[in-house]
């Protein structure tokens, strides 16, 4: 059996191979999915995506599957719960900068009709492919990513910045950085 060549940094485990192999890279244009990996990336600021990545679950369960209004609306009490729920990052300032980000997500949806008009209008409608080599030629922020973390703080977003909303448009396909021999480039 041929061997599958992947992007290096998911070699770690099957975990991470069954993210890069399922979902990282690919176009997202849904507003629910595009919530969920704001609230994750939210999450991972400052630390790995693996943290993330193995909490997913707990997260799903925590934040009531991501239901962007139920999480827009969440009281203090709700919050504080959250900060105690050993299942996830308890990272107050990141707990609430999730509801603040909800309620920001929906006044985008409002404004834009959807979110992913509004994100996905930074990159016209459709993925740059960025076709690196090796790892190391995959950016960490680019000017696109730049111009959405300050929008997206403008609009009052918090945990945003250019490295965190460049993480979030690699993982919904925004940008395709899977190195050039990587088997889901076919």
């Amino acid at each position: 059996m041929a061997t599958k060549h992947r992007c290096a940094w998911c070699e770690k485990d099957d975990l991470y191979r069954d993210y890069h192999d399922n979902e990282w890279g690919k176009p997202v244009y849904d507003d629910e999915t595009i919530f969920e990996f704001l609230i994750l990336e939210t999450f991972q600021a400052g630390l790995s995506w693996y943290t993330v990545l193995a909490k997913r679950e707990n997260f799903r369960k925590a934040f009531d599957d991501f239901d962007l209004l139920k999480v827009a609306n969440y009281s203090e009490e709700k919050m504080a719960t959250l900060a105690e729920n050993a299942g996830i990052i308890r990272n107050k300032l990141k707990i609430k900068a999730t509801v603040s980000n909800a309620q920001a997500f929906i006044k985008v949806q409002e404004e834009f009709g959807s979110f992913s008009k509004y994100i996905w209008g930074f990159v016209d409608g459709k993925p740059i492919d960025n076709q690196p080599k090796n790892l190391s030629e995959v950016k960490a922020t680019t000017p696109i990513s730049d111009a959405l973390s300050k929008d997206m703080k403008k609009r009052g977003f918090k945990f945003v910045g250019s490295t965190v909303i460049y993480a979030h448009m690699q993982a919904t396909g925004m940008v395709n950085d899977h190195v050039i021999d990587c088997f889901t480039r076919k």
